[in-house]
């Protein structure tokens, strides 16, 4: 018997993940809306490609070996990504994470083999990355054969999506005229206009970043939804080369959300969630026959404490129970 359409091994099924054509949660408007569904990535979301290109790279440049702890700061995503390669490839891992990681996540995590080390104190924006940051420098002079990725510096980061651009491209047809993005590191969205740029396509990339978050210069609040928004500014971003930004609130994530699962049978995480509501603040001005392409980047079983749980929208946003918006 000869296999012919058979994967290798788990990692080589990261990537080539489906665009898929919603028809239900913006019915009422004329747009072609389709979804980038990254949590079809075997380890649940986007960022499997960001660490499997930059932990490869690695690997080829020298800079690890068998014997090496790779070391990362994570919210959650980047760090089950990581974690399934470094017990594949039978490398310690230790995460630096703080007290919104979900805990479907830690609990992933844990199972993958990596070590967790937990940070609670407060950076000056009022978040935890910096603290989670100089975390990672102390560990990386006390551990030795250690290495950094550093999701937020590193190229390959950005350089991971030129794929995930292509696979659009090559999904559709044609470029499409929208692209809607969350933002983090930026190393997602700013490896799409980069690639867009490259092939010269007029694609519109629109931000979603979450409020309280400072990518775009708004003043730091809580935050409780991670994997979007940031405490400090993104080493990738170039902003004037975004179409727009749209500032979403954790509250109407979490509607977002319930709306993709009411109306699309989909349990996406939060920032699908986002997306959701900015598309929604701008679906007046697109056109009949303007194509939108979302991307959603992770699964809605890591939210199943927080945002699919009712005691936590009680507690957190009343509002959206008592206003029947969920």
């Amino acid at each position: 018997m000869i296999a012919t359409n058979v994967k290798e091994g788990i990692l080589s099924t990261i990537g080539e993940t489906p665009l898929v054509k919603l028809k239900n949660v913006f019915a009422e408007y004329p747009f072609h809306f389709y979804a980038k569904m990254e949590m079809f990535n075997p380890g649940g979301s986007i960022k499997d490609r960001t660490s499997y290109h930059m932990l490869s790279e690695a690997f080829k440049q020298g800079k690890i070996a068998a014997n090496s702890t790779i070391i990362e700061s994570t919210s959650g995503n980047m760090g089950i990504g990581l974690a399934q390669l470094c017990l594949y490839y039978g490398l310690r891992l230790i995460l630096v994470v703080d007290p919104h990681i979900n805990k479907e996540s830690a609990q992933l995590l844990r199972i993958y083999k990596a070590e967790l080390v937990f940070v609670d104190e407060l950076d000056d924006n009022g978040g935890y990355l910096k603290t989670r940051l100089a975390t990672v420098q102390k560990l990386l002079k006390t551990i030795p054969n250690s290495y950094n990725p550093d999701q937020y510096h590193n190229k390959n980061n950005p350089l991971a999506h030129r794929q995930t651009f292509t696979e659009i491209i090559q999904q559709l047809g044609a470029a499409p005229d929208y692209i809607i993005i969350p933002t983090s590191t930026c190393g997602t969205i700013m490896g799409f206009i980069n690639e867009i740029d490259k092939q010269g396509y007029a694609t519109k990339v629109i931000a979603v970043d979450a409020q309280g978050s400072v990518l775009f210069n708004q003043k730091p609040k809580e935050r409780l939804i991670p994997g979007m928004g940031a405490s400090q500014k993104s080493h990738f971003l170039d902003a004037a080369k975004l179409h727009a930004v749209q500032h979403i609130s954790d509250s109407d994530a979490v509607v977002g959300c319930h709306k993709l699962l009411k109306l699309e049978s989909m349990l996406a995480g939060g920032s699908s969630g986002a997306v959701i509501t900015a598309i929604e603040k701008i679906a007046y001005r697109l056109k009949e026959d303007n194509t939108v392409v979302a991307i959603f980047p992770d699964r809605g079983e890591r939210y199943l404490n927080t945002i699919y749980n009712t005691e936590w929208i009680a507690t957190k946003f009343p509002e959206l129970l008592n206003n029947e918006k969920i």
